[in-house]
């Protein structure tokens, strides 16, 4: 009793002061995610001479330590650097085409002490905390402030696109269109913006089906009293502007351009909207045909048949799916899946991590998964709600958008229902930049959290 009384006290709660506002559901979610991809990697490399899960689980307690850290430090201090942030972001990323290391046909990554860095990873919440410092007094209800942000938003967006990095492009669209969203712009407005992409996919992916369709080579005018006309000599026309859905599509843009766009006087704002997405069209077939790459080509059109071609560009997606569905209902138990244990699915402790949960814990075992993501995207959405102001808000509504669509996407390219993109499972797959990307992304919502009341805390 007297030894216990001579010993200082611990003031515990001095030491948990700092984050005494966090949201410690949304901070040990993805720690416990981390501990569990982990896992998932080993057991896909438990029979190869790799240590990738262990880096996994090291990167992990480095991201932690650093989303602490970044918990305790006023996120408004980010409104003074964003400028800064934003100009480092874009040097980061032309120090890659000038002195970056290329590796499967693309130049993404920087050599730092002996590590593989990837700037453009990072580049996401350089356009996250770039956008909400934008944003957060001129919010999005202009299209001054639209294009202003589409403006701020379009060089680090080509200096990826040209690397090239198609998936991270994709990730910053996401970010873009949820963070305008969040700030009142016009829905109208954002299925206007990306309504060019899907003219350029209506318009120009020819679907490697078993039996190509090939629907306009004869238009047929009969019901207009006028005979079949060819359009074989009609070139491009024949390509673009006869393209059934293409049409409709173009269509209904105009008339949402016409409804939405304050330029209605003379029909402007449909004739705007009809040009773009025929210029989509057009700009999508150029692109198609000179600037993707075949490899760029095959994942963004086999998950529409990855039987056509099953040993080349569908055999990730084949195995894929035959891993999730030999899975079950409650799988084969950690390290005992066949197709995980036998490398049957290639890169599958980064893109394909999930296929290796749906054979090992079944069908349970990824509806654990998914309703783990779920609760991290709403607690990430109760933060936005309750920010004190417009710029936490958008903070963490930037890294909501960039969680739940790279959380879409990769789930949904493993069992088959979108394109294979490469984009990692947050939290899970393999990939040391990305994890740090994740992590600092939670810290900086929860600085957010943690003073949504004015508190004074120091370092």
């Amino acid at each position: 009793m007297l030894l216990k009384r001579s010993l200082p006290k611990i003031r515990w709660k001095s030491w948990v002061k700092p984050w005494q506002q966090v949201d410690w559901l949304l901070f040990c979610l993805p720690v416990a995610a981390s501990i569990f991809g982990g896992l998932m990697i080993l057991s896909t490399e438990l029979k190869q001479p790799v240590t990738d899960w262990w880096w996994h689980w090291l990167v992990s307690g480095i991201g932690v330590f650093i989303a602490l850290f970044l918990a305790r430090i006023r996120y408004e201090n980010l409104l003074q650097w964003h400028w800064i942030t934003y100009a480092l972001t874009n040097m980061s990323l032309i120090a890659v085409m000038l002195a970056g290391t290329s590796a499967k046909g693309a130049q993404r990554w920087i050599s730092v002490a002996g590590f593989n860095v990837q700037p453009s990873e990072f580049a996401k919440i350089g356009i996250i905390i770039t956008l909400a410092a934008l944003l957060h007094k001129r919010t999005a209800a202009s299209l001054d402030n639209v294009f202003r942000a589409l403006a701020i938003t379009a060089i680090p967006w080509g200096l990826i696109f040209l690397q090239p990095d198609l998936a991270t492009s994709l990730v910053f669209g996401a970010i873009v269109l949820g963070m305008l969203y969040w700030a009142n712009a016009n829905p109208g407005w954002l299925i206007l913006l990306i309504s060019p992409v899907i003219s350029a996919i209506l318009f120009s992916i020819h679907w490697p089906l078993p039996e190509p369709i090939d629907l306009f080579k004869v238009l047929d005018f009969a019901l207009l009293g006028f005979k079949e006309i060819a359009l074989e000599p009609l070139g491009f026309l024949k390509e673009v502007a006869l393209t059934p859905l293409g049409i409709v599509w173009a269509f209904a843009m105009a008339i949402l351009g016409w409804l939405t766009l304050p330029w209605r006087r003379f029909g402007f704002g449909a004739i705007g909207a009809w040009t773009l997405n025929i210029l989509g069209g057009e700009l999508g077939i150029f692109a198609w045909n000179h600037v993707l790459k075949p490899y760029q080509k095959a994942r963004l059109t086999v998950f529409t048949d990855p039987d056509h071609d099953p040993l080349g560009a569908g055999y990730h997606l084949i195995q894929s799916r035959i891993a999730i569905g030999a899975g079950e209902v409650w799988g084969w138990g950690l390290f005992k899946g066949p197709m995980t244990q036998l490398n049957f699915v290639p890169e599958q402790h980064t893109d394909f991590i999930f296929s290796a949960v749906g054979e090992e814990f079944g069908f349970i075992g990824c509806l654990v998964v998914l309703f783990v993501f779920c609760l991290i995207c709403f607690r990430l959405l109760h933060v936005a709600q309750t920010a004190k102001d417009n710029f936490g808000s958008l903070l963490a509504i930037g890294v909501l958008s960039m969680i739940m669509f790279q959380l879409i996407v990769n789930v949904g390219m493993t069992v088959g229902l979108a394109p294979v993109a490469g984009i990692p499972l947050p939290w899970m797959s393999y990939g040391r930049s990305a994890m740090l990307t994740n992590f600092i992304g939670l810290g900086i919502v929860e600085s957010v959290a943690n003073f949504r009341q004015r508190q004074k805390y120091y370092l």
